[in-house]
């Protein structure tokens, strides 16, 4: 029988069972030496039936002790608290008393080493109110016997040794239950940590695919209609969306072994995804892209660390209450109605982003608009985008016109000029 994917593969509890059992019984029984008086007193008197009866009970007593650590561990070494006191430790714990008294009829001041194992027992067996009740019983009256009754002065203290021997058995018992307690929390935590990832890897998942596939059955089914038609131009157009789905198909795949492989790599519909939860987070709103099917595959993971680095700056810098995502086959832009930024350069993140733009083939453009806010953009060259995924123009035609982009700075112009507020104000823009 297989466990359960929602249940924890190991027992933490159960494997400490099965390997200290052995060694805690071997433990509770190191201490049975401290009934060795008992003995010795019982044997120099086995001559009379009183010594017979000495050696009986205290053996008989043993084994009894060792039944009720045996009875009790369980349910102590678990951490689970005694609430009522049951049948069989009521039992068990008469039939320790009942033993001890025997002992100390017959073997005297040597049997009143007996009340030190029976307050140890029913504070295992026993909830603590009678627990704490029978030790002070006991502890009260073994002192006073050897205090009152002619020739067992050997005994005294044996007071002290009931109440110390009580009071450290229930300390070791309460830490094992904090103990346990801290092992099932821990516990709970990882398989609600478990359920957290699943859920994560689940919306992600939807992130990706979903868009996607749908994205996909549509274009399938113009396809065919396409392929019943009977033209050179409609075969044509056929043909570019079969290509068209095949890199879809393998921008997905892509993007799901990324996912599944823990996030090793950026993908774009995850970052995009993280970029909702982080602006929620920070309580800005935000418009975000719905797709990311149009993007070609060379670029998508140079967009992804541009979204990353701009919402990112957003968070943590902007104090806006807006930030906008663009994305198209050769943009992508993040926007916000902040307070800007001091420096053009930026900061080490700008400066990374710049570098693997450049290693692109792309370019970074920084805006500083006059109305306040910031803009951050890494636009594609026209020139570098494959002829069946260039558009008449770019979504966002402030950055780049249709393949004006031979001249950058002309470009660049050209666009600034075309877009100016009435009243001549324009941006101010880094470049590189």
């Amino acid at each position: 029988m297989t466990d359960s994917p929602d249940q924890p593969l190991t027992d933490p509890v159960a494997t400490y069972e099965r390997r200290f059992s052995g060694w805690a019984l071997a433990a509770a029984g190191v201490w049975l030496i401290f009934l060795a008086p008992a003995i010795q007193e019982g044997w120099r008197e086995r001559g009379a039936l009183v010594g017979w009866v000495g050696l009986v009970s205290t053996v008989a007593f043993a084994v009894f002790y060792m039944v009720s650590f045996l009875l009790a561990r369980p349910k102590r070494s678990r951490g689970e608290s005694l609430t009522r006191v049951t049948a069989q430790s009521l039992r068990l714990y008469l039939a320790l008393l009942l033993l001890g008294a025997v002992m100390v009829l017959s073997l005297h001041s040597a049997g009143l080493s007996a009340a030190v194992y029976l307050s140890i027992a029913g504070v295992m067996m026993l909830p603590t109110r009678f627990a704490v009740g029978q030790a002070v019983v006991l502890a009260a009256g073994s002192e006073l016997l050897s205090r009152t009754v002619p020739g067992w002065e050997g005994a005294n203290g044996i007071g002290l040794s009931v109440g110390l021997g009580s009071f450290a058995v229930w300390g070791i018992w309460q830490a094992m239950r904090r103990s346990m307690d801290l092992v099932r929390a821990k516990d709970e935590n990882a398989q609600l940590m478990i359920g957290q990832e699943r859920a994560r890897m689940a919306r992600d998942l939807h992130d990706i695919l979903g868009h996607s596939l749908t994205v996909i059955t549509v274009k399938a089914e113009l396809t065919g209609r396409l392929l019943e038609a009977d033209s050179e131009e409609a075969r044509a157009r056929a043909r570019a969306e079969i290509a068209d789905i095949e890199r879809l198909s393998r921008d997905a795949l892509a993007d799901v072994r990324k996912t599944v492989e823990g996030y090793r790599e950026l993908t774009l519909p995850v970052e995009i995804s993280r970029a909702k939860s982080a602006l929620e987070a920070a309580e800005i709103s935000a418009s975000l892209p719905g797709s990311t099917d149009d993007v070609p595959t060379e670029w998508r993971e140079l967009f992804a660390w541009t979204i990353r680095e701009g919402v990112t700056n957003v968070v943590r810098h902007s104090a806006a209450q807006h930030c906008t995502v663009s994305l198209s086959q050769t943009s992508v832009r993040i926007t916000d109605d902040g307070r800007g930024c001091v420096g053009a350069d930026g900061g080490n993140g700008l400066i990374g982003l710049r570098e693997r733009a450049a290693a692109a083939g792309a370019r970074l453009i920084v805006e500083l608009p006059e109305g306040g806010g910031f803009s951050l953009a890494v636009v594609v060259p026209a020139r570098l985008v494959p002829d069946r995924l260039v558009p008449d123009r770019l979504v966002d035609d402030r950055l780049v016109p249709e393949r004006l982009v031979d001249d950058h700075e002309q470009n660049l112009a050209e666009n600034q000029a075309s877009h100016a507020s009435p009243a001549g104000q324009t941006s101010r823009a880094v470049r590189s």
